[in-house]
């Protein structure tokens, strides 16, 4: 599972460098729920919609690193701390990441928080 948790975050972080619709909608299955917020009381629902909400709030490549580390799994599900920092004048966020994958590394459900860091 540890693998397939490293081969989802590199293609997350291919997608969200290169923004292309068919590097997002690789990411996840066709009724997977994206929660910008875990308590987000409508979450992106479906492959499409999370590529065009994907696409209408995207990082420009170059802007931005991200860093993380594996802090476990339970069955499908991972849990991820990363750091995004934007470059120049931009803010930096702790990340946690809970992402549920099926047996053929796509995502089911995504939930991250992002909290700014001092």
């Amino acid at each position: 599972m540890r693998d397939n948790v490293a081969r989802w975050i590199q293609h997350y972080i291919t997608a969200w460098t290169s923004n292309a619709p068919e590097d997002i909608r690789a990411l996840f299955t066709e009724d997977a729920q994206y929660f910008t917020r875990p308590d987000d009381p409508e979450p992106w629902s479906g492959r499409e919609q999370i590529v065009d909400r994907w696409i209408a709030r995207l990082d420009e490549p170059g802007d931005w690193t991200f860093e993380w580390n594996l802090l476990g799994v339970d069955g499908g599900r991972a849990f991820v701390q990363g750091r995004t920092e934007y470059c120049g004048d931009g803010p930096s966020y702790n990340n946690l990441w809970v992402i549920q994958l099926t047996g053929d590394g796509r995502a089911t459900a995504f939930t991250e928080w992002f909290m700014p860091r001092q």
